[in-house]
């Protein structure tokens, strides 16, 4: 698990920096003289793959190696097995960020590693998935509390989605062709955040919230009613991104219903979370953790009613390629799924180590980073988002539109230092709670 935590804090900075390079060159293109492996095309899909699968990632799927042992009351299968996992995995990302930064790309919206990485992660998946379930199959815990449910569904389904969405059987491209070929790009670009971030993430608040409450959680019984309507309403809502694309029709309804749909397990998640934490938000706001995993439940609410809403051909009218959607999507998997994981690591990293985390201060710094970057970022896109959809309702061309979203790229890159300056501050803060431990041993075997 320390391996897992510490590369996910690692990979935010780079994923951060990443971004930071990107909003410089919305504001200036030419500032960093269009050297060929930072200009946006390539920066921005390294942005996006490293944020999701580098830091939320690599720190929830850690976090499952935690969790499905601890819950089951058994040790994990294979040590062995772990590691490996989690040097292909780190493996795979090094070889995505290098391909993508020289120009190999699938060119599909998260979908962009080449065929033999996307084997690779096909290949982590699955392993994982063998050794979580050789652990399962030797419990001595009867009771399968729901974050067990929620870590099997995701791997399940994630390699499905994963394996689809990437057309894995069209090694050239990663793609089929014409309309199909986009709704199975929404189906994985849609899916992956819901089928791989979204129940892990969940599981980790699940087995976080009732602990730091100091109390049992609210319902068992409206836990797996979450779990099972995400899973029935979830995975064909992605079409919804193609209202103003000549979809089947029926598809979009049945899209744009899921969307609207999607309501009923946020809300029984949120509901079974909060009245666990009922009376008890002094306990969550003194447990790090528990601090960071609250701000992303109400992220978590914020995100799932933008969804449904920006779904409806009425509003998309307005918000349809705009920056909208891009503070949408910062709000998914930064705001919701990264501060949890966050979270997650600094609740878990002082029980595998022994010893409390080397810096709360330093935790809660970044902690206000976060939110308060965060909190920018989604008012910033926003605000953009909205003049460039009202300006263009109006026939405005996008040259006129650009200079009125100017100010909004600058403060876009100005929160992003936050954002930066938190991500240093967590891989350093998670480092040295592990080195510390690690050094202690080591003078230990010298006594």
């Amino acid at each position: 698990m320390r391996g897992y935590f510490l590369s996910a804090s690692g990979w935010l900075v780079v994923g951060t920096v990443g971004g930071f390079i990107g909003a410089i060159e919305l504001v200036a293109p030419d500032l960093l003289g269009n050297i060929p492996w930072i200009v946006f095309g390539r920066v921005r899909q390294v942005h996006t793959n490293v944020n999701m699968f580098g830091f939320v990632g690599t720190g929830l799927l850690g976090a499952a190696h935690y969790l499905v042992p601890t819950l089951l009351r058994t040790s994990l299968y294979s040590e062995r097995i772990g590691k490996l996992t989690l040097w292909l995995w780190n493996l795979a990302i090094a070889v995505g960020v290098v391909t993508l930064s020289l120009g190999h790309t699938q060119n599909r919206e998260y979908a962009e590693f080449i065929w033999p990485i996307d084997i690779g992660v096909l290949i982590v998946l699955a392993l994982i998935f063998y050794n979580l379930f050789q652990t399962l199959r030797r419990r001595t815990e009867n009771l399968l509390y729901v974050s067990i449910w929620y870590v099997f569904g995701a791997l399940i389904f994630t390699f499905f989605t994963y394996l689809f969405g990437n057309a894995i059987w069209n090694p050239d491209t990663g793609s089929i062709t014409g309309m199909p070929d986009a709704i199975l790009a929404w189906f994985y670009g849609h899916n992956v955040l819901g089928f791989f971030f979204t129940p892990l993430a969940v599981a980790s608040a699940y087995y976080i919230i009732p602990i730091v409450c100091r109390a049992p959680l609210y319902s068992h019984t409206l836990s797996l009613i979450g779990f099972w309507s995400i899973l029935l309403l979830y995975s064909h809502i992605g079409t919804h991104h193609l209202i103003q694309a000549p979809a089947p029709t029926w598809l979009k309804v049945i899209a744009i219903t899921g969307s609207v749909g999607m309501v009923v397990p946020v809300m029984t998640v949120l509901v079974n979370l909060w009245l666990t934490m009922r009376d008890r938000l002094g306990y969550l706001y003194s447990d790090i953790g528990g601090k960071f995993v609250l701000a992303g439940t109400v992220w978590y609410l914020l995100t799932c009613l933008q969804g449904p809403l920006q779904s409806l051909p009425y509003v998309q009218r307005l918000t349809h390629f705009t920056n909208w959607v891009v503070a949408h999507a910062h709000m998914g998997v930064f705001g919701f799924a990264g501060i949890i994981t966050f979270g997650t690591i600094y609740f878990i990293l002082p029980r595998i180590t022994g010893r409390p985390l080397y810096s709360n201060r330093l935790a809660d710094i970044q902690y206000w980073l976060f939110l308060i970057g965060m909190i920018g970022f989604f008012t910033v896109l926003t605000t953009a988002g909205l003049i460039q959809g009202n300006g263009w309702l109006n026939g405005e061309t996008v040259y006129r539109i650009l200079p009125q979203i100017h100010l909004y790229m600058i403060l876009r890159a100005s929160l992003g230092i936050l954002l930066i300056g938190g991500a240093i501050i967590g891989v350093y803060n998670v480092f040295m709670s592990i080195s510390i431990i690690r050094g202690q041993g080591m003078e230990r075997q010298k006594n």
